[in-house]
């Protein structure tokens, strides 16, 4: 006979406070976005490329091969999603960590010629792995985040996405208080800090059971107004920073103002967990004293189980390569072979292909582009800084107005990655046919759509193919991303721009070996390729459509209900397991 007073544990509450924050999925949330946050490296290239090109020699050929391989190691993330499959979350991203680390640390040994200069393939490994490094980020956290806020994955991708498209500015402001405007440091700062906070939450991402809570949806708007503030805060940092001489000490207040915003979702994580813990306290408090008899359990075997239960049981038992040709409905959980083979994927390859195929060599050539049509150097800085305060805003109102408008009027979401197909066609052709202030133009639309693209992509996978493997499938949807980017930007853009800048430098007399780097001046350097871009963007938007043909039928049902079937069925177990040890 066992006699439990409530008031006897009371007193011992406020100091398991500390351990429910941060076992809580609130702090697991706010540590996923600061992982996020430094996961977005490879959007500083286009900042850091000009110092690789002048330092090893590179011509523009050179340099776009970098940037695919860079590419391919950041959309590549195959790897990273099979090891989630059989590992903990705490080791995808302590492997993360340690390829972030070497790869950036390879590169800035490289660039400051602390080691004999590498070869063009080394240098393309060093890259690779480096921005292979972020994906192992993205499936410890972002999957993760996914799965325990089902119902909310469109506004939690968006969010997740989006610090990851504002990691560009946050660095930005960090080199410039630590080590000031040296763009060879922030290969530095890149290699290091990634990987610390990383390993510093390793422990805290973790899967947890899915669970009601009432404030939910308004705790994901607070945390999108915070991370608006954040965006406006860097917008208005960049553009200042351009056009006035900050000191070393502005510098740093700076970024101690960007670090104070970007930890602000820790206070509202701790104020959520303090609301729990306050009425379970209250409920414990409440309840009268009881007397209980322990009594042995019941054998496993005449134990009731619920049909969800069941049914869970009987998929584990489905290996994650079986049953190829019986795929389910739309929504439920394919194997990966299921989904890699369904025609679905087959249509959002191509339109990944296509859309972040040419969104990603458009924003790697933003720099050279600006040179070629003679905008200043500090201008040509400042657009490609806020490329990533446009990608932020397309990662984020993709997520928070695709799940609005699929809630309220059942608008498929395919419909909206068709839409953001169209928009950086819009783009290509002001860079082709250029105008004052067309770039500048230019870089909003082309950040904002490649935002969007990427996190409808992610959303798009988790409802059509389910989210048992997740981790592997989001990986393999946007591995279209590095052979679009190989193919336009190496073979096409690259090879067009080297041609136009060698007829530049046969007209004075000159051939290639007499120049150390390869420049084209002028509105044909990038008139042609982009032509083909945006021909590119409309061929893939037109495939998507298919795919809202396709899927029209699903997104006007109820896609959340098995998830809400399998809160109720862990309420259910929980009522259960309180009733059985009362």
């Amino acid at each position: 006979m066992v006699v439990t007073n409530p008031s006897s544990t009371s007193s011992c509450g406020l100091c398991r406070f500390p351990l429910q924050v941060l076992g809580g999925r609130w702090f697991m949330m706010f540590a996923s976005f600061l992982i996020m946050a430094c996961a977005g490296a490879t959007y500083l290239f286009a900042v850091y490329s000009k110092v690789i090109k002048s330092t090893l020699g590179y011509d523009q050929s050179t340099l776009n091969l970098l940037s695919s391989c860079k590419d391919l190691g950041a959309n590549v993330g195959v790897l990273s999603g099979l090891l989630a499959e059989v590992t903990p979350t705490w080791f995808v991203l302590l492997v993360g960590s340690a390829m972030n680390f070497a790869g950036y640390l390879l590169i800035w040994l490289a660039v400051t010629k602390k080691i004999p200069k590498p070869t063009v393939w080394q240098m393309c490994v060093y890259l690779c792995i480096g921005a292979n490094s972020q994906n192992f980020a993205n499936t410890g956290s972002l999957v993760t985040c996914v799965k325990n806020f089902p119902e909310s994955r469109g506004m939690m991708l968006g969010l997740m996405k989006g610090f990851v498209g504002l990691s560009g500015a946050i660095f930005t402001q960090l080199y410039l208080a630590i080590y000031g405007n040296d763009s060879v440091s922030l290969i530095l700062l890149i290699a290091w800090l990634p990987a610390a906070i990383s390993m510093m939450f390793v422990f805290s991402i973790r899967p947890m059971k899915i669970s009601r809570h009432p404030n939910e949806v308004k705790v994901f708007y607070q945390y999108l107004y915070i991370s608006i503030v954040l965006a406006f805060g860097l917008m208005g940092l960049t553009i200042a920073q351009k056009y006035v001489n900050f000191s070393h000490n502005a510098y740093v207040g700076s970024a101690a103002a960007v670090c104070f915003v970007l930890f602000l979702p820790c206070l509202t994580a701790i104020r959520e967990e303090f609301v729990s813990w306050k009425t379970r306290k209250h409920e414990i408090n409440s309840a009268p004293t009881r007397v209980t008899v322990e009594e042995p359990p019941l054998p496993i075997s005449m134990q009731a189980e619920s049909p969800e239960l069941l049914t869970a049981k009987e998929d584990t038992k489905v290996s994650c390569c079986s049953n190829i040709c019986n795929k389910p409905k739309r929504g439920e959980d394919y194997t990966i072979l299921q989904a890699l083979l369904s025609i679905d994927m087959l249509i959002l390859f191509v339109a990944t292909f296509c859309g972040l195929g040419c969104s990603l060599t458009a924003v790697d050539n933003m720099g050279q582009i600006g040179e070629s049509l003679g905008y200043p150097t500090q201008t040509i800085s400042t657009f490609i800084s806020l490329i990533s305060i446009w990608n932020y805003f397309g990662r984020v109102f993709a997520g928070f107005i695709s799940e609005i408008i699929l809630l309220k009027w059942k608008v498929p979401r395919t419909l909206m990655m068709t839409f953001a197909l169209v928009l950086p066609a819009i783009g290509d052709i002001m860079i082709a046919y250029p105008f004052p202030g067309s770039v500048y133009v230019a870089s909003v639309l082309i950040g904002i759509s490649y935002g969007a693209q990427l996190t409808l992509l992610f959303i798009i996978i988790s409802e059509l193919f389910g989210l048992k493997y997740y981790s592997t499938l989001f990986n393999c949807g946007q591995l279209a991303s590095p052979l679009g980017s190989y193919i336009l930007n190496v073979k096409i853009v690259g090879k067009l721009y080297d041609r136009e800048a060698l007829k530049q430098l046969a007209l004075k007399g000159m051939t290639r070996p007499m120049v150390h780097e390869l420049t084209c001046i002028g509105k044909q350097c990038y008139w042609l390729s982009f032509l083909i871009l945006a021909g590119t963007n409309i061929f893939g938007a037109l495939v998507s459509l298919i795919l809202v043909l396709r899927t029209r039928k699903y997104y006007r049902g109820d896609i959340y209900k098995r998830f809400r079937d399998e809160v109720a069925a862990n309420e259910r177990e929980m009522t259960l397991v309180s009733e059985a040890g009362n």
